[in-house]
Order: structure tokens, then C-alpha cells, then sequence
């Protein structure tokens, strides 16, 4: 038998609208994604981390939390929080907080377009 560490294996975000939600992810990570019907019982499209290390995660097909409920994916950026603030108005979102710091990094929290809670995270 294989041992397998505990903890997060990936993350999967519901969308209803998964064209304006992979659009909105795209802009905010300013990366494309590809939206894949394969495997599972719905679409998605991957969040990966660059170069397929760390974890990484999914937009599906769903019903998202309502507004400012749920889990919160942070998702780590590469730039600027502002930058990224910038960007998440830009792709139609909500910035939701001011700049939050913590002994790891910054973030800030926001909503995508299908209301969804996220963090937005500089290591």
C-alpha cells in the first residue's frame, strides 16, 4: 500500500456560467485555460500552478455558493495585488477587501462573476 501525505489536493469552484467564469479566471491570472470535458461527470477548466507544481484546481459546471459563503480558494499570483485588483475588476469581478497581510504573504479577497469568494495571494 502506497502512503499518501494528508491535506489539500485540489480545489474545484462551481460556476454557473463556466464561458464567463473561465474568461474572468483568465483575465485575473492573465493565462488561458482550456475548458475539458473528458473526465468527470462535468466541464472544466484547470487552474493550474505554473509548470504543474504545487496544487492546483478546477472551475466545474454548478451551482456556486451564494455571495460570501462557501470555501475560499486562495489562488497565488505571480505580480502585484493591485495589479490583480485591477485585473478582477477588469474581468468583471469584485474587489471585497483591502490588502490583508499574514506571516506568508499578502492577499486580498474578491468575488469572481458567479459570486464565488476567492483569495487573491502573494507569497
Amino acid at each position: 500500500m502506497t502512503a499518501h501525505p494528508t491535506g489539500i489536493v485540489f480545489s474545484e469552484i462551481p460556476v454557473a456560467d463556466i464561458a464567463r467564469a473561465k474568461t474572468f479566471y483568465e483575465t485575473l491570472l492573465n493565462a488561458p485555460m482550456v475548458i475539458d470535458t473528458t473526465a468527470g461527470p462535468y466541464a472544466k477548466a484547470v487552474l493550474a500552478f505554473p509548470e504543474g507544481t504545487g496544487v492546483f484546481g478546477h472551475i466545474v459546471e454548478g451551482k456556486p455558493a451564494t455571495k460570501g459563503e462557501g470555501a475560499i480558494t486562495h489562488i497565488a499570483i505571480p505580480d502585484t495585488l493591485e495589479d490583480a485588483m485591477d485585473r478582477v475588476k477588469r474581468g468583471g469581478g469584485e474587489v471585497a477587501s483591502d490588502i490583508i497581510t499574514i506571516p506568508a504573504g499578502s492577499f486580498f479577497y474578491a468575488h469572481d462573476t458567479e459570486e464565488n469568494t476567492i483569495g487573491v495571494f502573494k507569497f
